[in-house]
């Protein structure tokens, strides 16, 4: 059985140039680095990125992306540092709790996010999303 995740990996075509958005932007914690990539903490989650020479040019067509968990008191800092970054923001937020989507530099989406699996289920009970079938 699943225990939860493991690690993420990404792929990336600068190794200098990611290190530093994920440690410096994001914060992510340096855990190991080597020339074809390195390991990070970002809370609880392993985060790899490891060069490769296939990696996309820029965002997927689709609404695949990684959130990190931000605490409310953070997340108006840590959203402006991100903007301030130079980063691009693919979406607004219409959901529960604040978010940020945006991409990292090989466009990876990524999203802040303040709020729990609780408190989206929270929200989805009090105003029910067309065709919504509660399963908990």
């Amino acid at each position: 059985m699943i225990r939860g995740l493991n690690h993420i990996t990404l792929s990336v075509a600068d190794l200098d140039r990611s290190f530093a958005f994920y440690t410096g932007v994001l914060g992510c914690r340096a855990v190991a680095r080597w020339p074809g990539g390195c390991y990070l903490t970002a809370g609880n989650v392993w985060l790899a990125l490891v060069v490769s020479l296939d990696v996309r040019s820029g965002p997927l067509p689709e609404y695949t992306h990684t959130a990190f968990d931000v605490a409310s008191d953070d997340f108006e800092t840590m959203a402006q540092e991100i903007r301030e970054s130079g980063t691009e923001v693919f979406q607004d937020n219409t959901t529960e709790g604040a978010s940020l989507y945006f991409l990292d530099p090989d466009g990876h989406k990524l999203e802040i996010h303040v709020g729990s699996l609780e408190t989206r289920l929270a929200e989805m009970r009090a105003d029910p999303w067309d065709g919504l079938e509660m399963l908990i």
